[in-house]
């Protein structure tokens, strides 16, 4: 069992280590939301028109995760914002000037670009008419209104210079205040389940007259102009592509930025069309825009997502399979075990992840880590009840005939077992299948891509691109082990089960 347990180990290290680690020039990260993307794709697509091999990371989270990456090399360069950079990156330093923040940098092998051209800056917005009806024109006039509901981002409802060092001055006291994903909060807006909620300033819904900016009398929200941050060591790495992404320094207008997160968020362009055409008007550079179809796009994910899940579920098998052996022959370290393995459980899976990457990277890794941590549990348990529901009789009719506790376990425990074994199985490939699907958020790929996608453009045919093959990978998954229960289980076992 050991040396099975390091082949697998050894084999499966590589596999991962194949799939995540491919060799690229320049890795391209965005956040979740649209422009961050759209940034993105416009650099991603600058860069390879210099020749280099680029790869796409995009989605990947909030502000820290995608900064952490950078340091850590597990992306090159992303857009950010110099508010963001001064007030929540670099908040643990006095930073003011260009000079201060650049000295920063450097300490951490990394530079920043001069400004891209257009800002984005946080702001507070109401539904035109609920604000008219309050009289509601300012966010200082929101101090008077304790029973109005807030909907915030989660990233602002933390970060230094969001909500808690806005509620100080403005001297903000709602009764009720939410986090929520940024793009489901306008639908909570204009269906009433929220009052006010924290905008962008080149949101695309502020062209919805319906919505109203609230003015922001007493000046709370600096500046933020877009830039690019990205590691120092690209210019020795990749100069030619460095170059190419450079020139993107003031050539983003305001009003051309909008233009693009209107086009992405109203389904006219997805967000590469939408930068391919940029790219094209202001530098004369054709990208090569993807022509997957929906069947070769569904392939491919599904290629993905059965990697996640199938070596999560052998990891899980071999290392959880002979320490339900174990906690079934010793109670009270079995206790023990369990314990640990529930604790495990009861990690939030997207903290998990998280808990990963310093470990292990962005990619398949750090979510198939997840993965077989998850699995671990039900497998465990299942083999440790099941091996212990055998009653003593037959165990010692296995005894009497000279059984080794070795042939024993395989000819006649496991055996008897092994209805309760596949069932933990079952279960933990079907949470398998759909936790993959969070994998999406730090590049793994799989059925969460479009899922997210989806989400970030308000798409329900990106979300159902996603969603259902993940279903009918649960359904496929629960008649393969019906299947097994059926050429694996003794009929007399399966008879007695069915009653």
């Amino acid at each position: 069992m050991n040396r099975a347990l390091t082949i697998f180990a050894i084999v499966t290290l590589a596999l991962v280590c194949a799939c995540s680690r491919r060799s690229f020039d320049v890795r391209v990260g965005s956040k979740t939301f649209v422009e961050s993307a759209i940034v993105a794709e416009i650099v991603a697509d600058l860069a390879s028109a210099s020749g280099a091999n680029v790869e796409r990371r995009l989605g990947l989270g909030g502000t820290r995760l995608l900064w952490n990456a950078l340091v850590a090399g597990e992306i090159d360069v992303y857009p950010e914002y110099s508010g963001t950079l001064k007030q929540e990156i670099l908040s643990d330093r006095t930073v003011s000037t260009l000079a201060e923040i650049e000295r920063a940098l450097a300490e951490r092998q990394i530079k920043m670009s001069l400004p891209l051209g257009f800002g984005n800056s946080y702001a507070l917005g109401m539904r035109r008419d609920r604000a008219e009806a309050l009289r509601i024109a300012a966010i200082s006039d929101l101090a008077r209104r304790r029973e109005l509901t807030f909907g915030v981002s989660e990233e602002f409802l933390a970060r230094a210079d969001g909500w808690p060092a806005l509620r100080s001055a403005y001297g903000l006291d709602p009764d009720t205040i939410r986090g929520l994903d940024h793009h489901l909060a306008y639908k909570g807006l204009m269906d009433g389940s929220i009052d006010v909620m924290d905008l962008y300033t080149t949101d695309p819904e502020l062209a919805d007259r319906r919505i109203l900016v609230l003015d922001d009398d007493r000046r709370f929200f600096t500046e933020n102009r877009a830039v690019l941050l990205y590691r120092a060591d690209l210019a020795q790495r990749a100069p030619k592509a460095l170059a190419a992404m450079l020139r993107l320094e003031g050539r983003i207008e305001t009003a051309a930025m909008a233009a693009m997160n209107i086009a992405v968020k109203t389904g006219l362009r997805s967000e590469r069309e939408a930068a391919a055409n940029f790219v094209v008007a202001q530098f004369g550079v054709v990208p090569s825009l993807p022509s997957h179809g929906l069947a070769e796009r569904v392939w491919r994910r599904t290629l993905e997502h059965i990697f996640l899940v199938s070596v999560s579920l052998l990891g899980a098998i071999v290392v959880a399979l002979p320490l339900g052996v174990l906690a079934s022959r010793r109670p009270r370290l079995g206790r023990f075990v369990l314990a640990g393995a529930g604790l495990l459980q009861t990690i939030p899976s997207l903290a998990l992840l998280v808990f990963m990457i310093p470990l292990l990277g962005l990619g398949a890794a750090p979510a198939i880590a997840a993965l077989f941590l998850y699995s671990l549990l039900p497998i465990l348990r299942n083999v440790a009840t099941g091996l212990a529901s055998i009653s003593a009789s037959i165990r010692n009719s296995a005894i009497a005939i000279g059984l080794s506790p070795r042939r024993r376990l395989l000819l006649v425990e496991l055996p008897i077992a092994s209805p309760a074994i596949l069932a933990g199985l079952e279960t933990a490939a079907i949470i398998n299948i759909g936790t993959a699907t969070l994998g999406a958020l730090i590049g793994a790929g799989g059925y969460g891509e479009p899922i997210f996608t989806g989400v970030r453009l308000d798409n329900l045919a990106l979300i159902l691109e996603g969603a259902v093959p993940a279903a009918l990978m649960a359904l496929a998954a629960q008649g393969l082990f019906a299947l097994a229960e059926r050429l694996l289980v003794p009929r007399g076992l399966r008879l007695k089960a069915g009653g």
